[in-house]
């Protein structure tokens, strides 16, 4: 092989050259900007911002030096969009008001940082929606040259003007001065609702019509609450409305939806919407849930993401849509009328949403406006619901005591038809004992099935109560989350690793409400019968049952929930004890029902000869059994 030898001419050349571009790159270095320049640009920036105190502008250094050689890598790689890249500049514009703070990034277009500004959360941190890349806004499109392109790569151009009292910033993604793709952000004073919209101009023979345009919109929910159980597992749900119905999406979930009309990234209390005037089609909605251990830390709760393809409209995007960061609160959201967002604050579905929305809510917002208190606000609320009840108490202990009155007659019954082949025969005759005296087994049922609905409403009301988040009554520092007066060292099963102090007041006060109870339910069933179920142990296994597992199910529940329950149990022990010893008579009870038997019966509804003929026949058929058996 040939030794490789030194080439002077070689060195020199490389000399001659080197010194070129020292000389090129001295020659063509940027111009200082002379201190005038810069105090008058920074003056001009000041008076912009006090006259609007609440805007924010920031640049920093260009990102791309105007030169040739990155013109032509720009060019490379973004074709048409190349200007993005040269003249683009790192940097935030501030979108605010007296209620929300949304910082929006030049790189993007999109909003870097939601923040809620008069909430903390359980840990008193300022409350964000969005920050530290948690949430990602992309358009992804193809354009006639052959490029795929993202615009949360790209950057854009802000400006910051006035439209009355609205502040608007317009973020452009620019071809030239006038081609380019604009986001424009639109904020009112004291309103959480933030006007958004996606156009283009002059786009039409720069985006490849025939490729999809698509949407992007994730979001990772940081944890607010104290509960991350509670808040995780119970309270947050993807919410959107299609078809002008409003659905939900568990999390580990993925649905393909039309017509939509908004989607709502909903966690406990606080929510992150998005709205259009146009419905997305065929999007693609997905939950996922990032809790993996309960028992540790966790920073996020669930990961929402949106999935749709955009319409072009005469080859430009043309979409008017909003943006909300703000509370889940029922009473906000109901005034944004026909957008049925007051249905993600899930107040329950058919008769206990509407008794949350027409009863209770009316009730609360009356109380509020006269007490700051809100434990005073509960239990005040909880008097006026036993005091609307009371009638159905009432019924059901008159009905407690005429079953008391003729339980004799249906014990002599049980003695004069004894066994099984005689069951028919004693229900006909226990049957025509209770018609005659007035007496129905449902009469006793009934109210306390009527109580049912409102149990289950108040189940939903105060958990996701947004006005009873972190206020304090008593020990409880949170009435939206559990009270705790002591820290487990270890966790419990389905209890939890700490010891709250209503739950377990709920639970003795209804130990002693169903001790009280287990008279009044045994005299409103006919005595045991041959070959039935003895109801009355079943009664009793309850009594110690219910308050248990009420006590293991609350711990980690709302505070106001079990304050609630707490005092509506004491109301209804005093209420039992006033009726039953101030307003029930037996004596007179037992008068009537014998002015009831002399009474003619009346004519028998077509449903209870039904039942009767039906009873009859199944007499008959155990009497032909037995007569065969002889």
């Amino acid at each position: 092989m040939e030794e490789k030898k030194f080439d002077i001419n070689s060195f020199i050349g490389m000399l001659l050259l080197g010194g070129i571009i020292i000389w090129w790159m001295n020659t063509n270095q940027p111009e200082e900007i002379a201190p005038e320049t810069t105090t008058t640009n920074q003056q001009i920036v000041d008076s912009t911002n006090a006259a609007n105190k609440q805007d924010t502008f920031t640049v920093a250094t260009p990102t791309f030096a105007n030169d040739s050689l990155k013109q032509l890598a720009a060019t490379n790689k973004l074709g048409a969009f190349a200007q993005s890249a040269i003249n683009g500049t790192e940097g935030t514009s501030v979108l605010e008001n007296e209620l929300v703070k949304l910082t929006i990034n030049n790189k993007g277009g999109q909003i870097k940082e939601a923040l809620i500004k008069n909430y903390k959360t359980y840990d008193s941190l300022p409350l964000y929606m969005i920050k530290d890349n948690n949430a990602s806004f992309n358009i992804n499109f193809g354009t006639t040259d052959n490029r795929t392109l993202n615009t949360k790569d790209l950057f854009f151009e802000p400006t910051i003007s006035k439209n009355g009292a609205n502040t608007i910033v317009s973020m452009k993604l620019k071809v030239s001065d006038s081609e380019f793709l604009e986001y424009r952000y639109e904020i009112k004073p004291n309103e959480y609702m933030v006007n958004f919209a996606v156009r283009s101009q002059g786009l039409s023979n720069v985006i490849n019509s025939s490729n999809p345009i698509n949407l992007d919109w994730s979001l990772d929910g940081f944890r607010h609450e104290k509960s991350l159980k509670t808040e995780n597992t119970m309270y947050s749900y993807y919410y959107f409305k299609t078809d002008d119905e409003v659905d939900y999406l568990n999390a580990g979930k993925s649905d393909v939806v039309n017509d939509v009309d908004w989607v709502a990234y909903k966690q406990h209390f606080f929510t992150s919407n998005l709205l259009t005037d146009t419905p997305f089609n065929n999007a693609t909605v997905t939950s996922t849930d990032l809790v993996k251990n309960e028992e540790i830390d966790t920073v996020f709760t669930k990961r929402f993401e949106l999935k749709t393809p955009l319409a072009l409209t005469n080859g430009e995007l043309n979409y008017n849509m909003k943006w909300f960061y703000g509370p889940s609160d029922y009473n906000l959201l109901k005034t944004f009328e026909g957008t049925d967002l007051d249905q993600t604050a899930d107040l329950g579905w058919g008769i206990f949403g509407f008794l949350n929305r027409t009863v209770f809510y009316p009730v609360f917002n009356f109380l509020k406006g006269f007490l700051s208190n809100f434990g005073l606000i509960i239990i005040l609320m909880t008097i006026v619901v036993r005091i609307i009840m009371s009638p159905l108490v009432y019924k059901s202990y008159l009905s407690s005591a005429k079953m008391k009155v003729i339980r004799p007659e249906l014990t002599a019954l049980n003695e004069k038809y004894p066994g099984k082949e005689n069951a028919m025969k004693r229900q006909q005759e226990t049957m025509a004992i209770q018609r005659k005296a007035g007496v129905s087994m449902m009469s006793g049922c009934i109210p306390a099935l009527l109580q049912m609905p409102v149990f289950f409403a108040l189940f939903k009301f105060f958990p996701t109560n947004l006005s009873l988040r972190q206020e304090n009554f008593l020990w409880a520092n949170d009435l939206s989350s559990y009270d705790m007066i002591y820290q487990l060292p270890f966790s419990i099963p389905f209890y939890g690793d700490h010891v709250s102090l209503f739950p377990i007041l709920a639970s003795v006060a209804i130990f002693f409400y169903m001790k009280m109870n287990q008279s009044q339910q045994a005299n409103m069933q006919a005595p045991a019968q041959e070959g039935m179920p003895d109801m009355g142990k079943m009664m009793k296994y309850m009594i110690y049952f219910s308050p248990i597992m009420m006590l293991f199910f609350f711990n980690n529940y709302a505070s106001s929930l079990s304050l609630y329950y707490f005092v509506s149990n004491l109301l209804t022990i005093i209420i039992m004890l006033v009726i039953k010893n101030y307003v029930i008579d037996e004596d007179k009870i037992h008068a009537q029902i014998e002015e009831n038997k002399k009474k003619p019966e009346k004519a028998k509804s077509k449903f209870r000869q039904k039942i009767d003929t039906a009873m009859k026949q199944a007499q008959d058929q155990q009497e032909q059994k037995k007569k065969g058996k002889k």
